[in-house]
């Protein structure tokens, strides 16, 4: 196989799929968020927002690279009106850089003896690796929970 084919065509793929997640994301999140659910409130739709606003590009680019969070980003990027612009060109850089990574590292390590013959061991311990950084979250998370917010709006830690 073209190395060179190869990463354009699965780039382009990368860049469509999240390109349809945003544009999916950014049709129907505002009409799940005209009335308010229990778990659906305005008030998560415009923190979304704010979030997008700040952290969005390097977001767009670093969920790729983690499995179940890259599924959701564009879609949310979208739900959170992420400027398009702005989604596009942090989409096209990340989908290109993940796909370069990923086809780079495979031809590297894919003709190694122990990688052949161990391919399902390899491919787990890819997949754990790379879900390491959202446990590591939720533990820390969990031993330091955020108090309720204090007078003035402001939330603090209760450590």
């Amino acid at each position: 196989m073209n190395p060179i084919l190869l990463i354009v065509i699965m780039s382009i793929a990368a860049i469509a799929g999240d390109t349809v997640n945003y544009l999916i994301g950014a049709y129907i999140g505002p009409k799940v968020f005209e009335r308010d659910s229990r778990f659906l409130k305005k008030e998560y739709f415009d923190r979304t927002n704010a979030f997008y606003e700040k952290y969005g590009g390097k977001t767009i680019i670093l969920a790729r690279f983690v499995p179940i969070v890259r599924t959701f980003a564009p879609f949310v990027a979208g739900v959170g009106k992420m400027n398009y612009r702005r989604f596009i060109t942090f989409n096209v850089i990340g989908g290109i850089l993940w796909v370069t990574i990923f086809i780079a590292l495979g031809a590297l390590f894919g003709n190694i003896p122990f990688v052949k013959n161990n391919f399902e061991i390899v491919t787990l311990g890819i997949v754990f690796i790379s879900i390491l950084p959202m446990i590591f979250e939720f533990v820390r998370a969990r031993r330091h929970p955020k108090s309720p917010a204090l007078p003035g709006g402001e939330v603090g830690d209760v450590s």
